[in-house]
């Protein structure tokens, strides 16, 4: 169920709590909380699925091959079972919390099957149906609680934040996969390192100019009479150039949640944004 990768989770789900000024609100937090609960499950459910589909090509990834179903350490039967239950669970709990959500975790669940038996094997929309996941998410947030100063923008912030991971990961796959890649995930067949550092180029380009327009037209009215917003901006910068530095100069060929929780410069850069924007929006005087 890949734990680690919950991390994204929680970086997708709570920027409408926060970003509402409604961090310490309780009861939107512990909304927020069981949400967030109930994504990582269905997340979970969803990597189970992926490994049951591509246990055999799995098993020729130099990495992938170590996981528990390709390895053998888990019982094929024993994940099929999980893959049917917990949806099943997430959905009836869901429901009887909060009708928008389990409408989102629905159609998560249902868009994440048609990527691992069919969408994953057509070039672009592969990339464009994951950063879809990722949109969900944000959306997860906000529909279980009140929300009066969450900007729209923060959908395109991090659907394009997402995208921007989503093609450094294909990225480095590719590299790392060399000659045999094809062979591997069919889809490599129609992508080339060139192209994907196309992608990253405009994708990159297009995070920071629309996180930088939701900080001038931040909705919170803090915010946007002191525009204070921007002083976040260059916590942004530095994280995608770190990013690209990594990829790039030190050749990491990890996933990005695996980078995030062993880079330190990263590490320390985001939780200075997350501070930065706390101060700004819970501590200075309105």
């Amino acid at each position: 169920m890949r734990p680690k990768q919950w991390t994204k989770n929680v970086l997708f789900i709570f920027p409408a709590l926060i970003f509402d000024g409604k961090l310490f609100d309780m009861p939107s937090f512990l909304a927020v909380a069981y949400a967030c609960a109930l994504l990582c499950l269905t997340a979970g459910s969803v990597y189970i699925l992926n490994d049951l589909v591509d246990i055999e090509s799995d098993k020729q990834h130099p990495r992938k091959r170590l996981r528990p179903l390709p390895s053998g350490q888990l019982p094929v039967m024993l994940a099929r079972v999980a893959v049917v239950i917990i949806p099943l669970a997430v959905l009836a709990l869901s429901l009887a919390f909060n009708w928008k959500l389990a409408v989102i975790l629905a159609v998560y669940f249902i868009s994440q099957i048609l990527y691992s038996f069919y969408l994953k094997h057509i070039v672009i929309v592969d990339i464009l149906t994951v950063t879809f996941g990722f949109v969900l998410r944000i959306a997860a947030g906000v529909v279980v609680i009140q929300v009066a100063n969450f900007s729209p923008w923060l959908y395109v912030c991090g659907g394009l934040l997402a995208l921007f991971l989503a093609v450094g990961k294909r990225r480095q796959e590719l590299l790392l996969l060399g000659e045999d890649a094809a062979k591997v995930r069919k889809i490599f067949q129609y992508y080339n390192i060139q192209f994907l550092d196309e992608m990253l180029r405009v994708v990159t380009t297009g995070t920071f100019i629309t996180y930088t327009m939701y900080a001038i037209e931040a909705p919170s009215p803090l915010l946007a009479q002191t525009k204070m917003a921007l002083a976040t901006v260059p916590f942004v910068l530095y994280g995608l150039f770190r990013y690209l530095y990594l990829i790039y100069v030190k050749g990491e060929m990890a996933a990005p949640d695996e980078v995030f929780l062993k880079d330190r410069p990263l590490q320390i850069d985001i939780a200075l944004f997350a501070i930065s924007f706390v101060v700004i929006l819970y501590v200075i005087p309105h």
